[in-house]
């Protein structure tokens, strides 16, 4: 599409009751970002409500009208999803814009490949938007769903705005709270810790999403001029409801923060409205788990989903899919955040297991259903597992979506503790181009559900202390060794003769081996993400450069040359709040993974203060943690081990007085030399090294220096 046009959506597929919008960017440096938000507006162009502003810290609709799906890799960049269910919008709403902004000073023009796509409920991509012309705005409109009269449309807007989230926010009638001190306010609000010591459970609505929270509060700064003029018109007229532009807020006056009306209850009355802010709330670790109460440690306490009597493969995924979707079906949170995701309607879930379907000669038994009710209308999706490492079969997969074509079903979801990789599906299916009813084919990880149960029961919180009970057993019985849903943990039968090959340099560029290593890799990274993101309660996501190029297969073709040629595996992953790029480098010639980190250097002061300041913040790091100064110009600056440079922090500071351009924080560790989870193996060690340097290292450094910090604007982590 070109900046103006619209398009109806019935015109495009059948399947748009439910659509997916997918917001995305690329970064030259890996390390730029920003975060969607989503208006829903009336007649008048405006909200009806601070409520019906949806972002980062007010992501669902009660009436699961809206969903913020998060962040993916993807390409080179990222993209943030969005899932509506075009059915569940309040009669009211005559138009849904979609937005995005991005924090600190920094302007949409230094993104990349700005795109926004929509898909319909298969997830069958329907249109493209590109952005060429963002220039220097700091929040920016991709485009709107509107009505026109029974039907859905969509316009590519293309509109910019210099006073961020806050300012186009306001524009749209969102009231703004002009408290100077709202950064000061408390840190976040605990729930009754009566549950085996989860913590952060949150009063739940009507429909058991939870509530907002609103413990982190804090300002976003208002930027000067007004927003930039809106281009495209429509049958000849002006874009309705456009805002008239807003004089901003002169400079030196209090920073404005947005203002939400989610209501909560409490002792069955209803609390005064929140107000959370534009800047993300913050999270808690959970306590420490209450003292045990058993007479020594040889004692177990029961559990919910025992793991002990599991003999077979078939035992395993039997009682993995039915513990499963019991979860789902009781903890509203849990399963629409599962959902959601496949296009499925926030509505009443049911979910069955040992289900018997016709096909051919003899029925098939796939090893779930899930059915979502809303209004009267049904969707369904035939659910197939596996565990214990086995591989999806491309006959039994592709027999499921026969079967769903025939009955009318919308979706087929996979579960392995497989990856899936952009661009490369796990299984090959075939889809008959002749029939009208479309079926989608989703994958989950098992390293995917036990992080979207973190995520849910250590930081976001759940309706009730009952539940998140139910999601900390669910965890308990996927972490288990016996249940066999641990995620990738074999790098492939390539990696033991790609490594001999790497040490007797026999290894050819072009070998197919060295390629499915790299796979291996990128699902390895993938996943040590998902489990560090689970236990931070922050976004953790692998960077994909721009200069690596678009196609995945592509990319993936030179990570192997580079295999070959210099016998290193190499990836980057942005935590959100750390203040760079972590790098995570595997050496196969050598057996050492290194993980290293680069700060830069301030932008005041003296040189010699940086680095005295820089030791004394690692204080508690490693000891053998290596510092290097970084220079312009081709050569090396000073480097040392922590230990070596604290009684003389002096010696980071270059000889011939080249100027400072940061430091790189590197930490060494022995590689692994199984293939496999064990012990002593690749993929243990990999997560390993990338957790010690971040409770050793990342924890310890000045976050202020941050691109996102808890007082300005925030954001989230890069794909």
């Amino acid at each position: 599409m070109v900046k103006g046009a619209n398009v109806g959506l019935a015109t495009l597929s059948d399947n748009v009751d439910a659509v997916f919008v997918s917001l995305g960017w690329a970064s030259p440096t890996g390390e730029g970002d920003a975060d969607v938000s989503v208006l829903l507006l009336d007649g008048s162009g405006k909200v009806r409500s601070d409520a019906d502003f949806y972002f980062y810290n007010h992501p669902v609709a009660a009436d699961g009208s809206v969903h913020l799906l998060g962040k993916q890799p993807a390409g080179e960049g990222s993209e943030d999803r969005i899932g509506f269910d075009l059915t569940a919008v309040p009669a009211g709403i005559e138009r849904v814009v979609i937005a995005a902004s991005r924090y600190e000073g920094a302007r949409f023009g230094e993104l990349e490949d700005l795109r926004v796509t929509l898909a319909d409920g298969s997830g069958e991509e329907l249109l493209r938007f590109s952005i060429d012309d963002a220039g220097s705005v700091s929040a920016f409109i991709f485009g709107e769903l509107y009505r026109r009269g029974e039907e859905w449309k969509f316009r590519a807007v293309g509109q910019g705005y210099d006073t961020g989230l806050a300012g186009l926010a306001t524009d749209f009638g969102v009231d703004i709270d002009d408290a100077a001190d709202a950064a000061d306010a408390a840190d976040a609000v605990d729930a009754a810790d009566g549950v085996d010591g989860v913590d952060g459970v949150e009063a739940a609505d009507a429909d058991g999403e939870a509530a907002v929270g609103t413990g982190v509060e804090s300002a976003v700064e208002v930027a000067s001029p007004s927003p930039v003029p809106l281009v495209p018109q429509e049958d000849g007229e002006p874009l309705p409801g456009v805002p008239a532009p807003r004089r901003p807020e002169a400079q030196g006056e209090p920073r404005d923060a947005v203002r939400d009306e989610t209501q909560g209850v409490a002792g069955g009355e209803p609390r005064r409205a929140a107000r959370p802010r534009t800047a993300r709330r913050k999270v808690t670790l959970p306590k420490t788990a209450r003292a045990s109460l058993a007479e020594n440690e040889s004692w177990r306490p029961a559990r919910l989903f025992p793991v002990s009597a599991l003999k077979s493969d078939r035992d395993r995924e039997t009682r993995a899919t039915s513990v499963l979707l019991s979860v789902m079906a009781q903890v509203p949170e849990f399963g629409r955040r599962l959902t959601a995701g496949f296009g499925a309607p926030a509505g009443r879930m049911e979910t069955f297991t040992e289900v018997s379907l016709p096909h051919g000669d003899s029925p098939r038994r796939p090893d779930g259903v899930l059915r979502v009710e809303r209004a009267g209308k049904l969707w369904t999706a035939l659910v197939e597992t596996k565990t214990n490492g086995n591989a999806l079969r491309a006959e039994q997969v592709q027999a499921y979506m026969d079967i769903a074509a025939r009955r009318g079903y919308e979706a087929v979801v996979t579960l392995s503790n497989d990856v899936a990789l952009e661009g490369s599906p796990l299984v090959e299916v075939k889809t008959d181009g002749r029939r009208k009813h479309k079926v989608a084919l989703w994958h989950l990880s098992w390293a995917e559900v036990a992080h979207q149960a973190q995520m849910l029961i250590r930081h976001e919180g759940v309706g009730n202390s009952a539940h998140a009970w139910l999601l900390q057993e669910l965890l308990h019985y996927l972490q288990h060794e016996n249940s066999g849903c641990h995620g990738f943990q074999n790098m492939g039968a390539a990696w033991v003769p790609v490594r001999k090959g790497i040490d007797d340099e026999t290894l050819c560029q072009g070998d197919p081996r060295a390629l499915e290593v790299v796979e291996s890799w990128e699902r390895l990274i993938r996943q040590v993400c998902l489990g560090l993101g689970g236990e931070l309660g922050q976004k953790v996501l692998p960077v994909r450069r721009a200069r690596r190029g678009t196609d995945p297969g592509e990319r993936r073709a030179r990570m192997a040359d580079e295999l070959c040629r210099d016998g290193r595996l190499h990836a980057e992953v942005l935590i959100e709040g750390a203040p760079g790029v972590l790098t995570v480098a595997a050496d196969l010639r050598t057996g050492k993974l290194r993980t290293s980190l680069e700060v830069p250097a301030p932008e005041q002061g003296y040189p010699l203060n940086w680095v005295k300041r820089l030791v004394r913040r690692l204080a508690e790091a490693p000891a053998d943690l290596h510092v290097e100064t970084l220079v312009e110009g081709d050569g090396g600056g000073p480097r040392g081990t922590l230990e070596r440079l604290r009684p003389e922090p002096a010696d980071l500071l270059p000889k011939n007085g080249a100027r400072i351009t940061g430091f790189r924080l590197s930490l060494f560790k022995g590689m692994g030399n199984t293939r496999g989870n064990a012990e002593t193996g690749f993929i243990r060690s990999v997560d390993d090294a990338v957790h010690r340097f971040h409770d050793g290292v990342v924890v310890h450094l000045d976050r202020a220096a941050a691109r996102r910090s808890t007082a300005a604007a925030p954001a989230v982590a890069a794909g």
